[in-house]
Parts: structure tokens; sequence; C-alpha cells
């Protein structure tokens, strides 16, 4: 197969599972998602996102119809089925199906939703393009919900304006991208937002943290400013699709390439750990 879509038990091409109207997902964008990469049919760092994601449902009261590790091992699954080597493996779960009603019953069951399709990742030698605007979302960034207008409109925002991706700010508090994280590198140390109901926590950024801490780099997690942002010696984007990217400019401003050697080293952790715990021999397959 060469794109898989999964909804509530049934299996078949994206085109062809049906979803019912009455789905809340329809009405409110009432669920939560998570997403990862699957290397040579290894969904990558299964555990963590699989925690970010019961984590999510859990703080807004939807309940998963299968356990964890049934999930783990239904992702795997379904990831074999997927013609290639490299996909965009996502999942999310509705709170269920009922007539409209802002109210829910205590009893309702979650749908659960996966996709899987190629996918190629970005190459880190090769610089991004970023734009900044105020954060307008609501206060629980914290939670990977469905309702990503705001992201959506920004992600188009930076489309247009030759841009790559978007970085949000509260007054002069920058706190992440429209579907991404960002970091910085200045005089040596990683400086990063706090894990605050402001942004997602990021699993590759977490990771990257863990990284720098292992190839002995000084870690700061705290609020940076734009100032900050523009002034850094590097600006480190990450995501769960494409690790460790770095930018070239903001707002049309030339920023970061100050310090490569450190961008390297990081660059390269976390790419070895891609490779050796899928099995890969390189990322750009």
């Amino acid at each position: 197969m060469k794109e898989l879509a999964y909804y509530d038990g049934e299996i078949g091409a994206p085109d062809e599972v049906k979803v019912p109207f009455n789905d809340r997902v329809h009405f409110f964008g009432d669920g939560v998602y998570d997403a990862t990469v699957g290397g040579n049919h290894k969904v990558y760092l299964l555990k963590d996102h699989l925690d970010r994601f019961y984590s999510s449902a859990a703080a807004l009261d939807i309940k998963v119809p299968v356990e964890k590790e049934a999930l783990g091992k239904l992702l795997t699954e379904l990831l074999e089925q997927v013609e290639g080597q490299t996909h965009f493996v996502y999942w999310q779960v509705t709170r269920g199906a009922a007539a409209r009603n802002h109210v829910y019953s205590d009893d309702m069951k979650g749908k659960l939703w996966v996709m899987i399709r190629p996918n190629k990742l970005k190459d880190p030698n090769q610089p991004i393009r970023l734009i900044t605007r105020e954060d307008t979302r609501f206060y629980h960034c914290n939670i990977k919900t469905l309702n990503l207008l705001p992201s959506v409109m920004a992600a188009e925002e930076a489309d247009k304006a030759g841009a790559d991706e978007t970085v949000f700010h509260r007054g002069e508090i920058v706190t992440e991208c429209a579907h991404s994280n960002v970091s910085i590198l200045k005089d040596g140390v990683f400086i990063s937002h706090p894990n605050d109901n402001l942004i997602l926590r990021g699993i590759s950024k977490t990771h990257m943290i863990q990284a720098c801490y292992e190839l002995g780099i000084q870690v700061m997690e705290r609020p940076f400013t734009l100032e900050e942002l523009r002034q850094a010696d590097e600006i480190i984007v990450t995501s769960s699709s494409n690790f460790c990217l770095h930018a070239e400019s903001v707002d049309g401003v030339k920023a970061g390439g100050k310090d490569p050697e450190t961008l390297k080293r990081i660059q390269d952790a976390v790419i070895g750990e891609y490779l050796a715990y899928t099995g890969k021999d390189s990322i750009f397959d």
C-alpha cells in the first residue's frame, strides 16, 4: 500500500475510509493528535510520542479506545503495510461520535484515526527562513489539540512571504513556531523556552537537549526575547519530522550562521540517534 488511512478499525486508502458526519471533530475540532517519522518501518521514538498523546487526551478528558501498548503495536503493524523506507506517521483520537452538543457524555468512547504516507526528511545542512508574528493562540499550547487554525494561517503567511516557518511571540518573548519548536545557541549555550502551557513539549527538542547534555553543551531552559533570537549565534528549529534545522534569516534580515561547529555537533548527535534507532544508513531515503 502506498498510503494508508485507518478509522475506528477500518483500513484503506485515504479516499476510501469514511468518517461519520457526527464525529465531534467536524463540529468542535474535539480531539488530540501526535505524529513522528517512520524509518525502516520502525516508529521513531514511539514511547515518547505515545506518552505525550495519552497525556494530551487525559488533559481534555478524552478516552483513547485502546491501551498504550496496543496502540504502539497497531501503529507498528500499520506502518509495515506501507511501501517505502521513510514515512510520516500521524494518529489522532476524537472524543467520539454523537449528535452535535457542546456537552458530552462521560461514557463516550474515542475514535482512533491513523494516517501513514511516504515522507522525506529535510536536509539539515540547508538553512531555512523565518518570520515572526504575535502569538494569538489560546493558553493551552501544551496540549496537542486538533484546533490548529492559527497555525494554519501562520504557515500560509510564511509561505506567501517566501519563508519556511513562523516564530510566535507573546510581547517580546518567543514561544514556539507554527508547527515546530525554536531554540537558540549563544556563546556556546543552548537556550530554549521552558515546557510550560505556552508551548508544546517537543519530543525532538527534548532529545536534542539530552544530546546537548551528553556533548557537554550548557543548556538553559528559560524564556528568550525576539532580540535574543535575532542576535543568536544559531537559530535551531525542530519538529518530529525534521529534527534539527537552522535558520539563515528572520523577517528578511540575515541571522544565525555564527557557530556552525556547535550546530554540527548537535545535528550529528540527533541524526545519529535516529539512524541507530531505525537501523537506517541515511536520512535521505
